[in-house]
Parts: C-alpha cells; structure tokens; sequence
C-alpha cells in the first residue's frame, strides 16, 4: 500500500512524492498541521469543509497562522482522487503555511470482528504538548508508542495525573457510566469524528464532557476517529469492561452515526 503526496500550487495540484504509507508521508513532509479524513463510495466525503477549519485552527494554535480556502481544498482533494483511483481513499492534508500537501492512500477498514467483539486497549505513558493541535510533530511520538503496543492490541490510551483517560494516541474516548456518556473536552484533540458522534449521540443519552477514571464503574467504552468511525472497546489493561462484549449505546451510536455519514456525505 502505498501513500502518493501532492503539493497545492495555484489551481494545480504537482506531484511531490511517493511513501510507503501516510505517516512515512508525514514524516518526510515539512512540519505543519494536518487532518485526516477518508472516502465513501468513492468520491464521497463527510464535512470536508470542517477539516479545512481545523487545519487553520491547528496552525494558529502552533504559532504559524494562515489561510485555506476552501475551495481550493475541495479543488486540491478531487485532483488527487482523479490521479489515484482508489476504490475508496483516506487523506492526509498536510498544512505548512502557505503550502498545502495532498497525501492519499487506499483506505481499509478494519476487521468486521473488532466491531462484533470489541478491542483491546492498554494505557501509554505519553502526553500532548499542545493537545488542541493536530501538529504533525506528534505522529513520531504516537508511532513509536503504537511499535510498543502487545500483539493484538488495537489503542494506546493517554491519561491525566489522577489516572483518568483522556483520549488514544490517534482517537478520542467515550465511557458510559450510570446512563451518562463521559469524554474529556479541555485537554484532548477536538476531532471532526469526535464532533459528529457527539451529535447524534445527544439525542440517545445525556453527554458529561469531563473523563472518568480507570477505576469507575464504566458499563461501555469506544473510541472514534476517521479510520475506525465508532469502535467498541472490552478490555484496558487487560481488564474487562462492563459484561466483555460490545454494549447497546455503542451500537446504537454506531447506528446512528453510520445513518449520519448516509445522509451527510457529499459527491466531490
């Protein structure tokens, strides 16, 4: 699988190289910003015009403030899916201002089975500087984490001083505890995935925007992002949550969320 990178330049879009994979991408590509997103059906795309704005707003939080029209990003974007022909796609826009890189890959999805059984996680001893800022920087921190994960382990799990989770490592958590979904708000990357589940999750539980810790009674947990939409997880640290198997507000979100995509996603 190989990941094909473009540079924006005027109306155009000019090759700039080829890497194994999206974060080898990120790694050669100057530093800067990025978001992440992917296809459906092929040529759709779920609120590209929001991933535009938190590229800008993830630059200003690093102290390189500039502007993207969006546009030009929607201009950039459907080039890159015209020279790539993947059957469906998953992006990287790159922002290092006033350039702005095009990386695309063939997108996979996970195993069906992680989303019947649910997936394991475990907590990692790692932080986020400026944890408001999706800063391409901290791709080197989250892979070498990710290479000291055990087999099958799906997550690192980030955690405050008083042990409770605050979001993975590429992901945002959700607990569900006494009829109430639990997710950080102030110390964690405000994802656009994140956004949309909070969305329809409103209308099935009321939502504490706060963590919980390690040891509550937590009855479900998942955790999103634009790969894995919304995953259940069963176990952390090797310890089962709530009755081992996924739960119905995780699948009812997942629902829900899936019929959001269905309706929102837009023909580039």
């Amino acid at each position: 699988m190989r990941a094909a990178t473009f540079e924006a330049k005027g109306d155009g879009l000019v090759p700039w190289a080829e890497h194994g994979s999206l974060k080898a991408a990120s790694t050669a590509l100057p530093h800067g910003a990025y978001t992440t997103f992917r296809s459906y059906a092929g040529r759709k795309l779920l609120r590209l015009d929001q991933h535009t704005r938190r590229l800008e707003e993830s630059a200003t939080l690093e102290g390189e403030p500039g502007h993207l029209d969006a546009g030009r990003v929607r201009a950039a974007v459907a080039r890159a899916l015209d020279a790539t022909h993947h059957p469906e796609s998953r992006f990287r826009l790159t922002f290092a201002p006033p350039r702005l890189f095009v990386s695309v890959e063939p997108f996979v999805p996970l195993p069906s089975r992680l989303y019947q059984e649910g997936a394991r996680c475990v907590t990692v001893p790692v932080r986020r500087q400026n944890p408001h800022a999706k800063d391409t920087r901290f791709i080197a921190t989250a892979s070498a984490a990710y290479e000291s994960l055990p087999a099958g382990v799906e997550e690192g799990l980030m955690l405050d001083e008083e042990e409770a989770v605050l979001e993975g490592l590429s992901s945002n958590f959700f607990a569900v505890r006494e009829g109430r979904l639990f997710t950080e708000e102030q110390r964690v990357l405000l994802g656009v995935t994140r956004a949309l589940v909070l969305e329809v999750a409103a209308s099935v539980l009321p939502i504490e925007r706060h963590p919980v810790r390690l040891d509550a009674a937590v009855a479900e947990c998942f955790i999103t992002s634009v790969s894995r939409e919304v995953l259940p997880v069963v176990e952390i640290d090797g310890r089962p949550l709530g009755d081992g198997r996924p739960g119905p507000v995780t699948r009812e979100i997942a629902l829900r969320f899936a019929a959001l995509v269905e309706q929102e996603a837009e023909l580039l």
